[in-house]
């Protein structure tokens, strides 16, 4: 499409002369009109293997780049400076989404599906998506270029880690009806599959194993695939021996996340989305 020509073009390129400047923001423009419609994204599922889309990464980059710092402020007393191309996303009450009075921000470019609740305050970034029905709650960050699916709960104070660089990087992707815990935090590009359910409290990162005690597998990221939750795995914050000289000695261990059930009719009640809320 001559719109991902367009932003390789430009993304290229070091300087920009004025004429090709204001191509440049057109292009990257018509690229947010696109993301908050959801008909472009970041990343997506192809033949079953997530996989970026690195002209868009490419073209939220430019977006920086093209950004100068405006006077973004709403009250005299509330003082906000961003880059002009980066503000915060149009919405109205049409779109069906419910955000609660209270600091909540989603910026401009990130798709958000019919009855997602955000929870004040909560923060949405560019080159995100949140599919209908999910539950953003108080303090919890979705960052740029993650995935959400449908139907997910993002417990108050969870992070879903964006990964905007490197551009090859397949950012964090949540799929549908995930359940993530409070004070969670989900990182460098773990994939989390549909249904799986992710304790309080447990950081899953692409450095950190996660073992499974069901399946009797460990699951690590690899120079060439994410790190990959399996589907409804419910994973619980663990430890682990050290096995050396001084951890023996000491009776040390590490954190790591473990995989202790998969998901059962007991999970299903425990964690089951209230229908009136939406």
């Amino acid at each position: 499409m001559s719109l991902e020509l367009d932003i390789e073009k430009y993304y290229s390129q070091t300087e920009l002369k004025p004429a090709e400047r204001t191509k440049a923001l057109s292009a990257f423009k018509e690229m947010v009109k696109l993301l908050n419609k959801g008909e472009v994204r970041s990343a997506e599922k192809t033949s079953g293997v997530w996989k970026a889309n690195q002209w868009v990464k490419k073209g939220i980059l430019l977006g920086f780049k093209l950004g100068k710092i405006k006077d973004m402020s709403i009250f005299k007393q509330l003082h906000f400076f961003d880059k002009d191309t980066l503000p915060i996303k149009p919405m109205k009450a049409a779109d069906s989404v419910r955000i609660v009075p209270g600091g909540s921000s989603i910026r401009n470019g990130a798709y958000i599906g019919k009855g997602v609740i955000c929870m004040p305050p909560m923060y949405i970034n560019i080159g995100a998506y949140v599919d209908d029905n999910s539950l953003i709650d108080s303090h919890a960050l979705v960052g740029s270029c993650a995935q959400l699916g449908k139907k997910i709960h993002l417990s108050a104070a969870a992070q879903i880690g964006g990964v905007l660089e490197p551009i090859n990087s397949v950012p964090v992707i949540v799929e549908d009806e995930v359940m993530i815990g409070g004070n969670s935090g989900i990182y460098e590009g773990t994939i989390v599959q549909r249904r799986a359910v992710i304790g309080a409290g447990c950081i899953i990162t692409g450095s950190t194993p996660v073992y499974d005690t069901v399946k009797g597998k460990v699951y690590r990221k690899t120079k060439d695939e994410p790190l990959v939750i399996p589907e409804g795995a419910v994973v619980v914050a663990g430890s682990r021996p050290l096995v050396n000289q001084f951890g023996i000695e000491n009776h040390l261990s590490v954190y790591t996340p473990v995989i202790i059930k998969y998901r059962d009719e007991k999970t299903d009640a425990g964690t089951a989305l209230e229908e009136s809320l939406r």
